[in-house]
């Protein structure tokens, strides 16, 4: 399964989400299972990854070297096997520019919802259960950018612990992933948040992640 994962400036939340399903495939061995790539609706094209976003992916035990943002192309929705946006916005934005992607984007607050409300095992069974769910609130992981390090740790927080549980659930075998009434379960990554030295970039990105 290829996931692409979508914010708007691809420095931020996007990356953190990439990068740790990298993290993800390569613990459980799902090489071939599982891969993954990210960009944005207004990509801040070619800039590395956020320096706060860059430690809260480290902290995550994930590997945040080696980036360049890029903008959304219709080609990069096309090779997706599953879409996750971060925002409902950014959701609908993919789908009106690219209907045929509809079955198979999501925010990733969504798709986690569904999967574990439904037990959907696909992105085909996801997208017919989508609507058959009560949404209470809205499902959107905000932009950090400009904000502390805590609320990045926040947001990290909030992306693995929703991403790790639905990717394996969906990835791993039946029976696996699953709690005692077969539903996902939340899976942490070894050794869970490390303490990691300060950010010494003080270079900052403008709020667009």
């Amino acid at each position: 399964m290829h996931v692409l994962f979508v914010c708007t400036g691809n420095v931020c939340r996007s990356v953190i989400a990439e990068r740790l399903t990298r993290a993800l495939a390569d613990e459980h061995g799902l090489y071939d299972e599982l891969t993954a790539e990210s960009a944005g609706t207004r990509a801040l094209v070619g800039f590395g990854v956020e320096p706060l976003a860059a430690q809260t992916i480290t902290g995550l035990g994930a590997n945040a070297s080696g980036f360049r943002a890029r903008r959304l192309k219709p080609e990069m929705v096309d090779r997706a096997d599953l879409i996750l946006a971060m925002t409902e916005q950014i959701r609908d934005d993919i789908v009106a520019h690219v209907p045929g992607a509809r079955p198979r984007t999501f925010t990733l607050l969504q798709a986690y919802r569904i999967a574990k409300v439904s037990g959907a095992r696909t992105v085909a069974e996801m997208d017919r259960a989508r609507n058959d769910l009560a949404l209470v609130g809205r499902e959107n992981i905000a932009d950090p950018v400009g904000l502390s390090p805590e609320k990045y740790c926040e947001v990290g927080d909030r992306i693995a612990e929703n991403l790790a549980p639905l990717l394996l659930w969906l990835c791993m075998p039946t029976g696996h992933a699953t709690d005692d009434r077969g539903r996902p379960h939340l899976v942490v990554l070894p050794g869970g948040r490390r303490d990691v030295p300060p950010v010494t970039d003080t270079t900052r990105i403008g709020r667009q992640a």
